[in-house]
């Protein structure tokens, strides 16, 4: 059963809001206990659903944003760890936490056609990715990655097309971030990321930090939010509609169930 409800509660005199957003009236979609790690999202514009995968096993499900269809759901992999969906055209792209990403479509009989990438190095946790449209490159954003020993968060990239991952870098300073929230220090551990359509800005969330931040297109942070852990209890999840809509996903975390948030973009005139 899927329940689409308007959130009432007054938040903007303790959170802010990006801007174009009212964080205070989301539309809530509850999700069923099936999802209740639901972990990436992946819009879907052509019928307004976003697709989205649990946390380990391997099925990607389609979720009618207005609530009034069935979920449907494929198996595309066994058990894992997956982490983020990604859409490019047709071709679907799982994120697995160590960084292994499993590119896949559906054929004319919905069988899965499936390849495999195996990243190129161990000791790396990661739970996001995005895809820069600019450059033609996917990003992996790190959550917990050896190189980063210093206050950063490194980005690592997978070409599309070749399905290779490259060897160029970019890095996130952390040490920007603390200092935008008016802390001395802070590890920073993104869940979630997706490049606003309109604006061209990266959005990181971080359900550990309980944040959101933006970025310009190269990663370098503008402004960050504290974000209501009583409205976002663990974002995993962050997609776009064409139009500049935030959908965001939140796992169940023990405090009720898993949940879809979306929120309305409102373009300054």
């Amino acid at each position: 059963m899927l329940l689409f409800s308007r959130c009432h509660e007054d938040t903007k005199a303790k959170y802010e809001s990006p801007e174009g957003y009212d964080f205070s009236k989301p539309w809530i979609l509850k999700l069923p206990i099936e999802l209740d790690e639901i972990s990436g999202l992946a819009y879907y514009a052509k019928d307004t659903s976003v697709f989205a995968i649990n946390d380990e096993f391997g099925w990607l499900y389609k979720i009618h944003l207005p609530g009034r269809h069935h979920i449907r759901k494929w198996k595309f992999s066994g058990a894992g760890d997956y982490e983020e969906i990604l859409m490019i055209d047709t071709i679907l792209y799982a994120l697995q936490s160590n960084g292994h990403i499993e590119v896949f479509t559906f054929g004319p009989d919905h069988n899965v056609l499936k390849a495999d990438a195996i990243f190129p190095s161990k000791g790396n946790e990661f739970e996001s990715l995005y895809y820069d449209s600019a450059a033609h490159k996917i990003a992996l954003v790190c959550k917990d990655c050896d190189v980063d020993k210093k206050p950063t968060v490194t980005k690592y990239f997978f070409d599309p097309v070749t399905k290779q991952y490259l060897d160029s870098t970019e890095t996130i300073d952390v040490q920007k971030i603390a200092i935008m929230l008016g802390e001395k220090s802070l590890k920073f551990k993104p869940s979630a990321s997706a490049v606003h359509p309109i604006t061209k800005e990266l959005y990181l969330i971080s359900a550990v930090n309980s944040l959101l931040v933006i970025t310009d297109g190269k990663g370098e942070p503008r402004i960050a939010y504290r974000l209501d852990e009583k409205l976002f209890k663990q974002p995993e999840g962050l997609t776009f509609t064409p139009a500049g809509d935030l959908v965001i996903s939140n796992e169940a975390a023990d405090k009720g169930v898993a949940n879809i948030l979306l929120f309305k973009y409102h373009k300054k005139r």
